[in-house]
Formats: C-alpha cells, sequence, structure tokens
C-alpha cells in the first residue's frame, strides 16, 4: 500500500523557559508517515507536552486530535498538513486548546452569520545577524527611516520577496484564502491577510498560513518574528487587524448596526486586551498609528483608533468594522471568540475560558 508524509501542527502551551523569550504560543510539526487511504482522515497521534509547556514530566503523553488537512505545498505529491487539537491525558480538550473553545462559541451565534477577515503582520529576520532583514549588519546602524519600505518596489526598499512569494504561492496551492500581501513600513517587515472567512476557518487558516510562512523562511536562511514591537525606537510595531462583520452589517443600512457594536466594544476594551497578544503594550503606545493600550476610540478612516471604519463602509452604508488592537502574536481563536461574545452576545469575560 502506498505511504504518504503527514505533518501534524499544533500549538504549544507558551510560557517562557531559559531558552525562549517570547511568552506566546507557538507552532510545532513533526512528520508521521501513513497510508494513503487514511490521507482523508488521518489517525489520532500523541507527543510529549512536558517539552512544549503543555504537561510535567511524569505525565507526559498529550494527544493530537486532527481537525484540519490540506495539502502539503511544500512535499508536493499525496502528502499531506494535519492541523491538530491538543488533549489532556485524560482526552479532553488542554487548557491551550483555544480551538475548542471558539468552536462551541462559533456554534452559538452562527444564525449571525459572522465573517472574519485577519491580517498578520510579522517581521523576517537574518540568522546570520539576528537583525531584520536588510538592516546594517553592525549595532547601531539603521537603514532608512520607516515610511519608504511600505508597498515599495525595488532592492532599495524591499527585502525577502522571494519568501513572500513563495509563501503566497504555498497558500494558494494548498487552497487557503489568502487575499493579499504587501510590505510593511520598516524596512523586513511584510503582511498578508485571510478571509473572509467564518470563526474557525479564518483562525485555522492563519495558523496554517503562519506555519508555511516559517517553514518556507527555513530554506532562505530567515526566521519570522511576531514580536508586537520587533525593535525599539521610532519604528512601527506589529499587528494582526481583524475585520469584523455579521450577516446584518453586511446588509443594506448596516452602518446602523455596525455603530450599535462600538458601546459594547468599549465596554469590553480591557477585557479584550487581555487576550489581544502578550506584549502589546509596547505596541499601542498612541504612536506609530496605533490608539493607546488602555484607551478605546473609533473613527472612520482613523487608524490611530482601537476601532477603524473604513471610509468606502461609511459611504455606502453598510459593510464591517476593523479591530485595530490585536498584536501579531495573538491567538485568532482568542479574537475571534472576544468579538462574538461582544458583539453578538452578552459580553466578553475572559475568565469564563480560563484566559
Amino acid at each position: 500500500m502506498s505511504k504518504i508524509q503527514a505533518e501534524y501542527i499544533w500549538m504549544d502551551g507558551g510560557g517562557v523557559d531559559e531558552k525562549r523569550e517570547d511568552p506566546w504560543q507557538k507552532l510545532r510539526s513533526k512528520t508521521k508517515i501513513i497510508d494513503e487511504a487514511d490521507m482523508g482522515n488521518p489517525p489520532e497521534w500523541g507527543f510529549d507536552g512536558s517539552s512544549t509547556n503543555q504537561a510535567d514530566g511524569h505525565n507526559s503523553d498529550c494527544g493530537l486530535r486532527p481537525v484540519r488537512v490540506i495539502s502539503d505545498p511544500i512535499r508536493g505529491d499525496k502528502n499531506i498538513l494535519v492541523m491538530c487539537e491538543v488533549l489532556d491525558a485524560e482526552g479532553n480538550p488542554h487548557r491551550s486548546n483555544t480551538r475548542a473553545r471558539l468552536a462551541s462559541i462559533a456554534k452559538k451565534y452562527e444564525t449571525h452569520e459572522p465573517l472574519f477577515g485577519m491580517e498578520q503582520e510579522y517581521t523576517l529576520y537574518d540568522i546570520k545577524t539576528d537583525r531584520p532583514l536588510g538592516w546594517p549588519v553592525k549595532e547601531g546602524q539603521f537603514p532608512y527611516s520607516q515610511g519608504r519600505f511600505y508597498c515599495g518596489v525595488g532592492c532599495d526598499e524591499i527585502v525577502g520577496r522571494p519568501i513572500i512569494e513563495a509563501h503566497t504561492k504555498a497558500c494558494l496551492d494548498a487552497g487557503l484564502m489568502i487575499c493579499g500581501t504587501n510590505s510593511e513600513v520598516m524596512l523586513g517587515q511584510w503582511e498578508f491577510q485571510v478571509g473572509p472567512l467564518g470563526p474557525l476557518d479564518v483562525s485555522d487558516e492563519l495558523w496554517l498560513m503562519r506555519w508555511l510562512l516559517y517553514r518556507i523562511a527555513e530554506d532562505h536562511g530567515v526566521y519570522v518574528k511576531l514580536n508586537p514591537k520587533p525593535e525599539a525606537g521610532d519604528w512601527n510595531g506589529a499587528g494582526m487587524h481583524t475585520n469584523f462583520s455579521t450577516k446584518a452589517m453586511r446588509a443594506p443600512g448596516g452602518l446602523e448596526e455596525i455603530m450599535k457594536a462600538m458601546p459594547k466594544l468599549e465596554r469590553d476594551h480591557l477585557a479584550h486586551i487581555k487576550v489581544y497578544g502578550e506584549c502589546n503594550e509596547q505596541r499601542l503606545t498612541g504612536r506609530h498609528e496605533t490608539c493607546a493600550l488602555n484607551v478605546f476610540k473609533f473613527g472612520v478612516g482613523d487608524r490611530g483608533a482601537a476601532v477603524r471604519i473604513p471610509r468606502g463602509v461609511n459611504t455606502k452604508g453598510y459593510g464591517y468594522f476593523e479591530r485595530r488592537t490585536p498584536a501579531a502574536n495573538a491567538d485568532p481563536y482568542k479574537v475571534a471568540t472576544a468579538l462574538l461574545e461582544t458583539v453578538c452576545g452578552a459580553g466578553f469575560k475572559p475568565e469564563k475560558f480560563g484566559w
């Protein structure tokens, strides 16, 4: 019987240890050789949770439950990528399994027909220098001031395009809903967008696109950071701006529904900030196209607001709004849960989910 490679992908437990300075969840993966006949329904598997901040050494077995299977655009042929949920030793959703929590919330509000679009900013780093790609090698030396690199063209303003092109093609080949890319304000900084999709699909696909980006960057001697403030000083941070709408918001006259959401978002603003990513206070300073961390304001076309209503939406009278406060390292499952509970429900309480 023919065999294929199945790359099992999951999110770890996050946290700081002596080898890792970034206190947020990251991706892990390993390869299982399976029968080709099982490619549409790969088996459950397991891993050592004591090495991923998801279990203690004396009881370290954690489970991997496949929830999404796509073709592997890197290995090609009939090989697959397998997105998994993490289970604890008893077979229940692990405390780090935020997808399982979103699944129940998404079902609760499915009659609202919510749609999300997520904009993932990130920074490329040169493994040889540990500096942003394209920056001078020596510490204390910097590229031109930011701004000229945004959506730039030419090797004097753009670095890393082969990685971005390869990543975009991989996403398309895998059938993922990538809908755009662009270089960002700081040299070495880029963005891709995914959606519009429902809450579970957009979150699954964002995590899969992150994995593909990390994996493709490996082949170029480059690594990717989702730090909200990758470089100190007069440089833009990195966010995961999230566009949101319900069926009512997308219908004629939907601007009224959008405006009804604003006081709800203001009420739950600080609760949202708790799940919008780690170290976000370094980014949300009120400068560099951000609103201050503890401030809620919204505006038409205002990129310095916590919520931006696109000018085209305001003109048409219906559409969506953009939540600009999530950090680049935010967990999309948490972001989607917070928006659904606030806009479609009675309010978001992170402690309800153990967050």
